[in-house]
């Protein structure tokens, strides 16, 4: 990443077809089992879901993925470009994700976050997470347990 590009504020917009190939190459270098292409594509057919992409200079840099059922959501996903890591992109995307389910009324936000990845749980924290459950031996890839978040908007 230029000098450049660090200093440009990402626009963050709905989630096409057509940014999919960007996407899965930020999936694959995330994710040790990571969600397919189709997974994508269908989520972008549902009502209940929102996906937005994280885009600098016509690049998509990061994205996010929420559904909701009632006044819940759930925070599929949440990744951000190698390249990119450290630079804001992923409190920015958070940020976005949460002022969106606000808007739907949504009460709490769910997720699930690898027990080792504390750079994320650190983020969440941040932003009033708490552990609420454990999904035992939930990812695999290695086999690793899933803490479970909770945040109330209300």
């Amino acid at each position: 990443m230029s000098t450049a590009e660090a200093l440009l504020t990402p626009e963050i917009r709905p989630m096409r077809d057509s940014d999919l190939d960007m996407v899965m190459e930020i999936e694959r270098a995330s994710f040790s089992t990571p969600w397919s292409s189709s997974t994508f594509r269908g989520l972008l057919q549902r009502s209940d879901a929102s996906l937005w992409v994280a885009q600098v200079g016509g690049r998509v840099v990061g994205y996010a993925v929420v559904w909701y059922s009632f006044r819940e959501a759930e925070l599929g996903n949440l990744a951000v470009a190698p390249g990119w890591r450290r630079c804001g992109l992923g409190t920015q995307l958070l940020d976005w994700a949460l002022q969106k389910a606000r808007e739907r009324g949504t009460e709490r936000v769910f997720l699930e976050v690898r027990v080792g990845n504390r750079i994320a749980q650190q983020l969440y924290e941040r932003y009033g997470f708490s552990q609420v459950g454990l999904r035992r031996r939930y990812y695999r890839a290695p086999v690793e347990d899933a803490r479970v978040m909770c945040l109330s908007l209300r």
